[in-house]
């Protein structure tokens, strides 16, 4: 039997219940032996993390502990240059058999931001694109993805065929977080609970992230 493996980049400074949330729904939807959740080290489309990889790491390794399929791969991080979702994915492919299925998750504005990544038109080589959609989503794909999206997508995420090659859309429950909002939360000595995991936020506090310059 083909595995279901799936991918879900990011800064990840901090993980939080969004994050988790929606790469859970998606893979319990799939039924995907794995989810990778890959933290990257230089992105090349955000700013400079606010904190360390290590520290990166680390809070998405206690975020995902004991939840299976999530899982962390580390490959971004080791690798000395801008962490570009096309090397990522040729790196995996090598690890798979070749008739398992790869799917990477993104977001609708990472998706809508893909003509501006490096070696975009080859991602499709290697893996189904899962577009990570809310309810409030309304806006367009841009003219540079519209024929792609006449030619390789699919209306139910269910019938994907094949180890890669196509794109469907994945509705998920709208949670108002993001990782700027926590940051300036505690950067202003609020609380953040509720909003990270736990163990997360117990990494926080004992290492004195995100706090405010003195």
């Amino acid at each position: 039997m083909a595995k279901k493996v799936g991918i879900f980049g990011g800064t990840f400074d901090p993980i939080h219940i969004g994050h988790l949330r929606g790469a859970l729904e998606v893979a319990e939807q799939l039924g995907f032996e794995e989810l990778r959740l890959i933290p990257s080290a230089r992105p090349p489309h955000r700013d400079t993390p606010q904190v360390s990889a290590a520290d990166r790491l680390a809070m998405v390794e206690q975020a995902v502990a004991g939840v299976p399929p999530l899982k962390v791969d580390d490959r971004e991080l080791k690798r000395d240059m801008p962490s570009y979702s096309i090397d990522t994915l040729e790196s995996l492919r090598t690890e798979l058999a070749a008739a398992d299925q790869l799917f990477l998750l993104l977001g609708w504005d990472a998706f809508c931001g893909l003509p501006t990544w490096h070696r975009w038109e080859e991602l499709l080589e290697h893996c189904h694109i899962l577009v990570l959609q809310r309810p409030d989503a309304d806006s367009e794909a841009p003219e540079a993805l519209r024929d792609l999206l006449a030619a390789r997508s699919v209306s139910d995420p269910q019938v994907l065929s094949g180890p890669s090659g196509q794109i469907a859309f994945v509705w998920q429950t709208p949670l108002a977080v993001s990782a700027t909002q926590i940051r300036n939360l505690l950067a202003s000595g609020k609380s953040v609970r509720f909003l990270v995991p736990d163990a997360v936020l117990a990494y926080i506090h004992a290492h004195g992230l995100y706090r405010a310059p003195n």
